[in-house]
């Protein structure tokens, strides 16, 4: 940055950031928001696909599930320490959340997030069975692909580092969601499945949120947004209904 430019033209000409000392006030709130919707998402994910490992019809499945576990719980604690260098009190996320909470099947809360933390609505909703994980980890990983690809290039270098470092591991877990899919496929559950993507794609597809105009003008101005969510959301439901044609399902309407 150079004697003239003010930070906030630095930022919004792709300027970043390394160190919270020079990081002013309002671009701290948005970093610790974004961070902490990410642990408290992959925290939250954890503790639920941690509930399913013994339903996996196979020991390659259930080490399967308990990879993801394992890695999910990996990635929240590697940008909590990243939280940490703010002066976020890391400790109450492993103690003081109730991570495994989870609403009623048929609960429809929208994007509203959980009144105990940041995660994203998704991740309030309950597995149904063995099925129901592996379609919900399907739809889920791509959303968190298009997530990471945006967060990858954001200003605060540490964080982008540690997304670009996180980002091929939680793309995996899509990789594993497909063989598991497959496999369901192959013993005849395809219509089970259908259930679940109807369950699923919803609640998935709105864990994106809606365009705020003035908000998105205002995070790209700080280096930490560059597209819309809308149009994530649309490159999402583009792979993902390519996706299920594979597995001769269908996209919900």
């Amino acid at each position: 940055m150079t004697d003239t430019m003010t930070l906030d033209s630095y930022l919004a000409a792709g300027g970043v950031l390394t160190n919270p000392s020079n990081v002013p006030p309002r671009y701290r709130a948005e970093l610790l928001k974004l961070m902490a919707t990410f642990v408290d998402s992959e925290l939250a994910g954890a503790a639920g696909f941690a509930d399913v490992i013994n339903l996996g019809p196979g020991i390659k499945e259930r080490i399967a599930a308990a990879k993801i576990v394992l890695e999910k719980t990996d990635h929240a604690n590697r940008v909590l320490n990243i939280m940490g260098e703010f002066g976020a009190d890391t400790e109450r996320y492993a103690n003081h959340h109730p991570w495994t909470a989870r609403l009623s099947r048929d609960a429809d809360i929208g994007a509203t997030r959980s009144e105990h933390d940041m995660r994203l609505a998704v991740f309030n909703y309950p597995f149904s069975g063995w099925t129901d994980a592996v379609i919900m980890n399907l739809l889920m990983s791509r959303a968190v692909a298009e997530q990471l690809a945006e967060y990858s290039t954001i200003s605060y270098q540490p964080l982008a580092e540690a997304f670009r470092s996180i980002a091929p591991i939680e793309a995996h877990h899509g990789e594993l969601a497909m063989e598991g899919a497959i496999k369901l496929i192959e013993r005849g559950k395809a219509e089970q499945m259908q259930v679940s993507v109807d369950y699923w794609w919803p609640r998935v597809a709105v864990s994106f949120g809606g365009d705020d105009p003035k908000r998105f003008e205002l995070l790209k101005s700080l280096g930490l947004r560059w597209n819309k969510n809308s149009s994530l959301k649309e490159r999402w439901s583009q792979t993902m209904n390519d996706t299920l044609k594979t597995l001769g399902l269908k996209t919900p309407l």
